[in-house]
C-alpha cells in the first residue's frame, strides 16, 4: 500500500510492521499545520493497509515532538476559520487513533510535549527513553487542554495526578511516567526504539483477529470516555484563543511586545 501523507510523516514498511516517524527534526518535530494534518490522516491509512499488523511510532532526531508550533498558534488566534478547521482536525486525530485497527507501539525517543504527549497517551504500548519526558503545557500557555492527554489520563492514572499535570504542564520524567501508569517501560536512550520494535514484532506474530478485536474491546472504554467530553473540551479550547492570556503568551514566545 502507498501512503498518501506529507513528508513530515514517514511510513517505513518492515514486513507486518509499519514504522512511523514524525519528520521535522530541525524543529524538534513541533506540530505545524502540515504535521497536524499528516497525523490526522495517518491512522485511517494504517487501518486500511491490509498487510500491516502493528505500527511503531517515534520521532526523527532528538525529540518525539516539542509540541505546538507557536506560528500555528498565532495564526489560529487571528484566523477563526483556521482555528475551527484545526480544532476539528484535532478531534478527528484523537478519534482516528482510538479507532485504529492496528496496535500502536510508541518509542518515545525524546521530549513528548503538547500534541506529542497526546499521541503517547493514545498509543497502546509505550516505551520511553530514560532522558525523555512528557508534558502537556496547554494550560500554562493559556489554552484549555482538550485533546488526548487530559481526556484519557484519568484512565491511565489517578484523577488527582491527571489534574496536577494538566493544570501545571510540569514535566513528567520517564521514570515517573512508568511509575504512575503513563508508560509501560523505560529503556536506555540508545535501546528504546529496538526494544519497542521487539515488542511490536511479538504482537505481530500473535493471532491477528484476537489482537485486533482485543484492542477494540479495550479501546471501547477509551472511546466512551473521550466522546463524553471531547466536544465540550474542543469548544472551550476554541474559546481560549480569544483570551488575552493566550495572545500575550504567543507574543512573548515570538518576541513581540504588546
Amino acid at each position: 500500500m502507498k501512503y498518501d501523507l506529507p513528508s513530515v510523516v514517514t511510513v517505513e514498511i518492515d514486513g507486518p510492521l509499519r514504522i512511523v516517524r514524525l519528520n521535522r527534526p530541525e524543529n524538534l518535530n513541533a506540530i505545524n499545520s502540515e504535521l497536524h494534518l499528516g497525523l490526522t490522516e495517518l491512522f485511517p491509512q494504517l487501518s486500511e493497509d491490509k498487510a500491516a499488523r502493528v505500527a511503531v511510532i517515534t520521532g526523527n532526531g532528538r525529540a518525539f515532538s516539542a509540541g505546538g508550533d507557536f506560528d500555528l498558534l498565532d495564526r489560529m488566534a487571528n484566523d477563526p476559520a483556521l482555528r475551527r478547521d484545526t480544532i476539528n482536525e484535532g478531534r478527528d486525530l484523537v478519534m482516528n487513533m482510538i479507532r485504529c485497527r492496528l496496535p500502536v507501539v510508541a518509542a518515545v525517543n525524546g521530549p513528548a510535549v503538547g500534541l506529542g504527549c497526546s499521541v503517547i497517551a493514545l498509543s497502546d504500548v509505550v516505551f520511553m527513553a530514560e532522558s525523555s519526558y512528557l508534558s502537556d503545557p496547554h494550560v500554562p500557555v493559556g489554552l484549555v487542554a482538550a485533546d488526548g492527554g487530559p481526556l484519557v489520563w484519568p484512565l491511565h492514572t489517578s484523577l488527582l495526578l491527571a489534574k496536577e499535570y494538566a493544570f501545571t504542564g510540569d514535566r513528567i520524567s520517564a521514570a515517573r511516567a512508568a511509575q504512575i501508569g503513563l508508560a509501560n517501560h523505560v529503556c536506555p536512550d540508545d535501546e528504546v526504539f529496538e526494544t519497542a520494535l521487539k515488542t511490536a514484532r511479538k504482537i505481530a506474530a500473535l493471532p491477528q483477529q484476537a489482537v485486533e478485536a482485543t484492542k477494540r474491546v479495550l479501546n471501547m472504554h477509551v472511546e466512551r470516555a473521550v466522546l463524553a467530553t471531547i466536544d465540550f473540551a474542543m469548544a472551550l479550547e476554541s474559546e481560549s484563543f480569544g483570551t488575552d492570556d493566550l495572545r500575550n503568551n504567543v507574543d512573548k514566545f515570538l518576541g513581540r511586545a504588546r
